[in-house]
């Protein structure tokens, strides 16, 4: 089993959040969801060989989203460790997806270096677009992995990183 480190970003700009906004076409693999459904999640992805988990923010939410950013700490922490049920999957993904699937989320405060996105040169599988939403209307969004959406406002507003803690999904 290998382990993934994941750079993500929480980027406000006027009482707006910047997320990913997907459609589900990987079945299981995307959070449980049923294929077609619409959800979101915070820009960011893989670290690279040789690249420090900074330099993997940066360059993932320029890929997505267009943008240029500045850190401006660490807020959380998020383990998941999924477990894939073979029987449910076919070839072409076991060849994607190893059995146990192992993600380190490093969870970024940022805010933009500037107001102007160049075009996103690399998207995600799933994702159709990056969109602002409206921070107050986050409880009402599915917004994903879960302990993003439950702990939101506690990541915004702690002063210090937080654990969100581990999560085994079973697939």
């Amino acid at each position: 089993m290998s382990i993934r480190t994941v750079a993500k970003a929480m980027i406000v700009h006027n009482n707006k959040i910047l997320l990913n906004k997907n459609k589900n076409t990987l079945g299981d693999l995307a959070w449980g969801l049923p294929n077609g459904a619409i959800y979101y999640d915070l820009p960011g992805g893989g670290q690279n060989k040789y690249e420090t988990i900074e330099e993997a923010i940066h360059r993932e939410i320029l890929e997505e989203t267009g943008y240029s950013i500045i850190i401006d700490r660490l807020a959380a922490i998020y383990e998941d460790i999924i477990i894939c049920d073979e029987t449910k999957m076919d070839e072409p993904l076991r060849q994607l997806y190893q059995r146990h699937s192992h993600k380190i989320h490093f969870i970024y405060l940022c805010h933009l270096a500037n107001e102007t996105a160049q075009s996103s040169s690399e998207v995600d599988v799933d994702m159709l677009c990056s969109e602002w939403v409206d921070v107050a209307n986050i409880e009402n969004i599915p917004l994903y992995p879960q302990p993003i959406h439950t702990n939101f406002d506690l990541i915004l507003s702690s002063q210090s990183t937080i654990s969100l803690g581990s999560n085994r999904i079973s697939l």
